[in-house]
């Protein structure tokens, strides 16, 4: 069974990794020269990317905007600090992250994660396909029950182990980014994520052939 099908992973070669890194940097650059205004090119390339990462650990668009502005607020207060050691969207990927799991932390607020938003990607046809073959009203039906069944198995999780699948499985990052991005070894990012992977495979075994 592959949980892939449920997931629709977003994927970058390495080859482009590096080029988008090398102009994020330059702009960096340019910032902390003074140029504040050049910040705004980063905001403009990364806000859409930003929050999906952000909406796929809060299901919620009116949080996901708020946290969405308040890193890149703090990013920008913390430009400076900025060394190159990793990938401007790396290190913004933190900050988001980290901000993201205040929050939830915060309120105790519970993730959803929706079918919906695999429909805005683009993947629902052939993800539905692979799930089922029901037609009309019994596939609604279905995909109910695997919206609620997905869901309760991501409440089963800890918010590190729904952090690193949701990192991987949708937002498309290595290990060795996870592991920037939680400041934990690689090591301990597969281990959460295959514990992760087992509960949900687990929990959806019946949906998912």
């Amino acid at each position: 069974m592959n949980l892939s099908r449920v997931f629709t992973k977003t994927i970058v070669s390495s080859p482009e990794r590096q080029q988008e890194a090398d102009a994020d940097l330059v702009i960096v650059k340019r910032v902390q020269a003074g140029d504040v205004a050049a910040f705004d090119a980063l905001i403009k390339k990364y806000r859409e990317r930003l929050f999906g990462v952000v909406y796929n650990l809060t299901a919620n668009r009116e949080d996901a905007s708020d946290l969405t502005q308040d890193s890149f607020i703090k990013a920008f207060q913390a430009i400076n600090r900025f060394q190159g050691n990793c990938s401007f969207f790396t290190w913004l990927y933190r900050i988001a992250v980290n901000t993201t799991l205040s929050h939830l932390r915060k309120n105790k607020m519970r993730t959803f994660f929706s079918l919906e938003k695999i429909n805005e990607e683009g993947a629902s046809a052939q993800v539905i396909e692979q799930l089922t073959d029901k037609n009309g009203a019994d596939r609604d039906t279905y995909l109910r029950e695997l919206q609620e069944k997905l869901n309760e198995a991501m409440q089963k999780l800890s918010i590190p182990h729904r952090t690193v699948i949701t990192l991987f499985e949708i937002d498309g990052l290595s290990h060795s980014e996870i592991a920037e991005v939680m400041d934990c070894s690689e090591g301990t990012v597969r281990s959460r994520l295959h514990y992760a992977k087992q509960v949900l495979q687990g929990e959806l075994s019946k949906y998912i052939r």
